[in-house]
């Protein structure tokens, strides 16, 4: 289950072009079927508010967590953001669910101390949970204008294949460790 916002609902392009349908397409000659419950404009209250009932309705062995980048680019308190990635963290791992837990980070035009504490909230999330990680979900391309649409926000069609590079390594882990356990 992809749990994120815009980035991994596919904004502005086809569905079929975004890295969720890419990694559908790569899984299912594994037998892994992947279920995207991104939502545009999601916050981590808003992912809070509902995970419960995703993790019920779909019964995922594994989440990508990749919330958060809302909440940077509405000021929200550092604090408060992490409060509620790790509220569902720990309803994932309630519900017996691996979580890959994904980056994001904001312009520093919000302040580099509000930029940096954001984006080390990731990293010190993962260590204390000990979460597969993906550091940053636009590595690699953040920087050039042309693989962004017009909002220079969400990444254009030829920019998904690199978010799925991005993302492969980390969910990769936790799926063998899936597959491991199931094996038990």
């Amino acid at each position: 289950m992809i749990f994120g916002d815009s980035l991994s609902a596919s904004y502005g392009i086809n569905p079929k072009e975004g890295w969720v349908a890419l990694l559908d397409t790569k899984l299912q000659s594994q037998g892994v079927a992947v279920v995207n419950a991104s939502i545009s404009g999601e916050t981590t209250r808003g992912g809070l508010n509902r995970i419960k009932a995703d993790l019920a309705r779909l019964r995922p062995t594994v989440m990508v967590l990749a919330l958060g980048a809302n909440d940077g680019l509405r000021g929200l308190p550092n604090a408060e953001t992490q409060k509620n990635l790790e509220a569902i963290i720990m309803a994932a791992r309630t519900a017996n669910v691996r979580v890959v837990l994904v980056g994001v980070q904001i312009p520093p035009n919000y302040g580099l101390e509000y930029a940096q504490q954001f984006r080390e909230m990731y990293a010190l999330l993962a260590t204390k949970y000990k979460l597969p990680f993906v550091p940053f979900l636009l590595d690699g391309f953040a920087d050039k204008l042309e693989l962004f649409q017009s909002d220079r926000l969400h990444p254009t069609a030829a920019a998904q294949p690199m978010i799925l590079k991005n993302v492969t390594p980390a969910l990769s882990q936790a799926l063998a460790k899936a597959s491991a356990a199931a094996r038990r």
